[in-house]
């Protein structure tokens, strides 16, 4: 599955990651309570940035702690330009980073439903390559499912480090 291509198996790279600072809202959430989380994690971090005065520097994500199920132990918000300027936690806004080092990344391109079998490849490709998976992964969503209601076209990155 690519851009030019969707449905089929994702693009999948290899790259070496610089560590990103993040404004994020961290809770345990219950799979299918995630839409309603992200969208409160999101206007949380995005009220707090413009209080703060702190510039976003890129779309929103969720951060995964460990492999879903049930239940995810999961941070939603943004990249930041720069280290939160406040200690603790503001309106439940804390600092966070997306880890420097290796990772593989995949472009989805469609419903956010048939994200597991973007993970699938990248699993797949992993165990070609003989190496481990992290212990956390992250998805840019690139797309407004608000401004384009066509799942088809939604696009997420999705960012798994290696061990």
């Amino acid at each position: 599955m690519s851009e030019t291509n969707p449905g089929k198996t994702p693009d999948i790279k290899s790259t070496e990651l610089d560590e990103q600072p993040t404004a994020v809202l961290r809770e345990t959430v219950p799979m299918n309570a995630l839409k309603e989380f992200f969208g409160r994690a999101y206007q949380a971090v995005m009220t707090a940035a413009e209080q703060q005065q702190v510039q976003l520097a890129g779309p929103p994500f969720a951060l995964y702690h460990g492999k879903p199920t049930d239940v995810v132990d999961v941070e939603a918000g943004f990249p930041v330009a720069a280290p939160l300027p406040w200690p603790g936690s503001q309106g439940g806004v804390t600092a966070g980073s997306l880890p420097a080092g290796r990772a593989m990344e995949a472009m989805h391109v469609g419903s956010y439903e048939k994200l597991p079998e973007t993970y699938s490849a990248i699993t797949g490709k992993m165990q070609a390559e003989g190496v481990t998976p992290g212990k956390v992964m992250w998805e840019y969503y690139l797309s407004d499912p608000a401004a384009e209601p066509d799942p088809s076209t939604w696009k997420t990155l999705v960012v798994w480090p290696v061990a």
